[in-house]
């Protein structure tokens, strides 16, 4: 079942998708839907990125529920729904926890989603459920190394330094009242304050070639 339910997620625009165990990292109405299929998309975050990732998430409940088993889509940050049941869980919720524990990354320095393959690039989305699906290898910390290119190029300097790792994972990564002032006076992306460039510096987010320079 997993390997199938990964290949049509494939075979439909996700660029990665992994299967993460979330047993004792979920709490109150959700708890018993630990297991998560963790699903990221290449591709520059806008209203079309949104709606594929929303088809990826439904194609999940269709797969899951036609076996029997319970299914949760948990919206992307960048589509949060106000007032409504989902809109309670976001903070109970991290799409990037269950990235991590799915393999598909850690959390870089600069507090984003780093992948190995894709860098800092990936939009994410989340299917919770009860399928007893058998769990990607977690990554259990921080991979940059000495890298700190974000934290020399940041313009706000409101990335603190500190690095996460699964067993501290609420470590201040980035000073946010400092990086949204900063973007409030940056041009807007579609009506969002925009800045980016811990985004463009990170050596894995760029070619083959920048990325076998990475400390």
């Amino acid at each position: 079942m997993k390997t199938s339910l990964k290949r049509e997620l494939l075979d439909h625009g996700a660029t990665v998708v992994g299967i993460a165990g979330l047993n004792g990292y979920l709490s109150g109405e959700i708890s018993h839907l630990d297991r998560a299929v963790s699903i990221g998309v290449d591709r520059r975050l806008n209203e079309e990125t949104l709606a594929l990732l929303m088809k990826l998430q439904k194609r999940v409940v269709r797969f899951l529920k036609a076996r029997g088993h319970k299914a949760l889509a948990i919206p992307p940050d960048s589509d949060r729904r106000k007032d409504t049941f989902i809109s309670k869980l976001y903070s109970l919720f991290n799409h990037k926890m269950a990235a991590t524990s799915a393999g598909l990354g850690w959390i870089g320095k600069n507090g984003l989603l780093i992948s190995p393959s894709h860098g800092p690039r990936l939009s994410l989305v989340t299917v919770l459920t009860d399928a007893r699906l058998r769990p990607d290898e977690p990554i259990e910390h921080c991979l940059c190394g000495q890298c700190v290119l974000c934290i020399d190029h940041c313009p706000s300097r409101a990335i603190t330094g500190a690095t996460w790792s699964r067993s501290a994972p609420f470590v201040e990564l980035v000073r946010l009242a400092e990086c949204r002032s900063h973007k409030t006076t940056k041009r807007q992306t579609t009506g969002k304050p925009n800045c980016g460039l811990c985004i463009n510096v990170c050596p894995y987010g760029r070619t083959k070639g920048y990325q076998d320079q990475v400390p």
